[in-house]
């Protein structure tokens, strides 16, 4: 059953536990199998990885999360969308991520972001907000939380005029987003035998 869920922004205090939550909810999906296919040596460099991206994203974009604690965030970067350089990389912790993930699961990494990178230049040129990463913890996930954190930013796009854009690899998502206005862009699969996906585009509401 749903609950009222109230938003708030996450606080830079809460960047880790922000992280170790998004590990254990992307635990199972197909892009952390792809990244890091041992089960037993998947959560610390998952909740590493999910760490930066929320740091990340507090420093040059939106993080949303629930207002008791963290039992979900939605990681957004604006349509300004500043180039990800070297010194936002450093300032964020991703220039460890080699030594955190191990060099195979960043390079398949490199490979994932090169890919969807050339496909939202190419699908959204103009400028938009992205949802980076959407992830609720496990136990309250099937309870309104992310559709709760989608909102503050879609009700912003929609009084911008401008789109949102984001990337999912689970089938079960696809008709969550498509209920927020979202279409499929593209269906595909990353090459070399990587996972299946979608990217979806949503125009604004009026």
């Amino acid at each position: 059953m749903a609950t009222a869920t109230e938003i708030t922004r996450l606080a830079e205090r809460q960047v880790e536990e922000a992280g170790e939550m998004l590990g254990r909810a992307f635990f199972d999906n197909p892009v952390s199998v792809y990244l890091l296919p041992d089960a037993a040596k998947r959560l610390r460099p998952l909740s590493c990885m999910f760490g930066t991206s929320t740091l990340y994203g507090h420093l040059y974009g939106e993080v949303y999360t629930t207002t008791s604690r963290v039992e979900g965030a939605a990681i957004w970067l604006t349509p300004e969308n500043p180039p990800m350089d070297q010194e936002r990389v450093i300032r964020a912790g991703m220039a460890e991520l080699p030594q955190k993930m191990g060099p195979e699961a960043f390079q398949r990494l490199m490979v994932m972001k090169s890919h969807f990178d050339e496909l939202r230049r190419r699908d959204a040129p103009e400028p938009h907000w992205y949802l980076w990463v959407l992830g609720v913890d496990p136990p309250r996930q099937g309870q309104g939380v992310g559709s709760a954190l989608l909102q503050p930013v879609l009700a912003r796009a929609d009084g911008e005029g401008l789109p949102c854009y984001v990337e999912t690899d689970k089938p079960i998502n696809v008709p969550f987003y498509q209920r927020h206005g979202f279409e499929v862009a593209v269906e595909g699969d990353l090459p070399d035998g990587g996972y299946h996906f979608w990217t979806m585009k949503r125009r604004p509401r009026r």
